[in-house]
């Protein structure tokens, strides 16, 4: 018996609307999922979705123009499984627009990550919720390997899961960077145990978290501001250490499609100050990913 096919994500919305600030020159989007063409790259079997139609590359730079970005960093996702071919040749095609976030084998050679590096990916991802890409130990060792190249780990986690996330962090042989402000718990507050530990971590420097994605694990309606607090917390606590980004096309969407552009609005609430806003959209992505 043949295994049924994952689930086709729900398309994001087409109309991009702008912000009511306008995105400085250099604004970062550093977390979005491009996807290509299933004839052309294949997809994994073990995916967890099928992404709809209209979430190639073109249809990204569309989103970025229209909201006002000038930058885009692409997180490579399990549907093309550890083939990052999509995003190699995406950066190509851009130039120094785009940069990249690899799904990567713990066997990966150094020759293999040297061309990674060369091409403008960054780092890798761990995805320690949906269990894809290396798991914690392993991601370890490979990210002792990417780090002489500069590069960073990037983890998908639920932060209440690491009460000691400061410890961790600081035994870790690179930077690390958090997914989604750790997908907080919004049933706990801000003085949840795994939270602090997160901000205390990025008071050191070598953490960094993303102001990306409220609707992860919000229990509210868009504009999800059940996540203000957490976000707020984390610009007051380390506004060196955040990058934003718009989880660009929203897959695994369950309930209404939110529009890419009042996600970026949210920035107006979480950051209120601009220059602090700029910082986080074009200082900071400058930092960290080497624009």
């Amino acid at each position: 018996m043949s295994t049924p096919e994952p689930a086709i994500c729900p398309a994001p919305l087409a109309n991009h609307l702008k912000p009511s600030f306008t995105l400085p020159p250099g604004a970062t989007d550093c977390h979005a999922h491009v996807f290509g063409a299933r004839e052309v790259y294949g997809y994994a079997d073990n995916r967890l979705y099928t992404p709809p139609p209209g979430v190639l590359l073109k249809e990204y730079l569309a989103m970025l123009d229209g909201i006002g970005f000038s930058r885009g960093v692409m997180v490579h996702t399990g549907v093309h499984g550890t083939n990052n071919q999509v995003v190699l040749d995406a950066m190509a095609q851009t130039g120094v627009r785009l940069r990249a976030i690899a799904l990567l084998r713990e066997d990966v050679t150094d020759t293999e990550l040297e061309a990674l590096d060369k091409a403008g990916v960054r780092g890798f991802r761990a995805n320690l919720v949906a269990k894809i890409g290396v798991q914690f130990d392993a991601a370890k060792r490979l990210a002792a390997r990417v780090a002489r190249l500069g590069g960073h780990a990037q983890f998908l986690m639920d932060i209440e899961n690491f009460p000691d996330f400061d410890r961790i962090a600081a035994e870790f042989p690179s930077v690390m960077v958090i997914d989604h402000m750790g997908r907080p718990d919004v049933a706990k507050d801000t003085n949840a145990p795994g939270f602090q530990a997160l901000l205390r971590a990025l008071k050191t420097g070598r953490v960094w978290s993303k102001l990306s994605a409220p609707y992860r694990t919000s229990r509210a309606a868009i504009p999800y501001n059940d996540l203000n607090p957490f976000a707020q917390a984390l610009v007051a606590a380390a506004p060196n250490q955040l990058v934003f980004g718009t989880d660009w096309p929203h897959v695994m969407m369950e309930g209404e499609m939110p529009n890419t552009g009042t996600l970026v609005q949210q920035l107006a609430v979480w950051v209120p100050d601009e220059a602090t806003r700029n910082k986080i959209l074009v200082d900071n992505p400058a930092r960290l990913y080497g624009f």
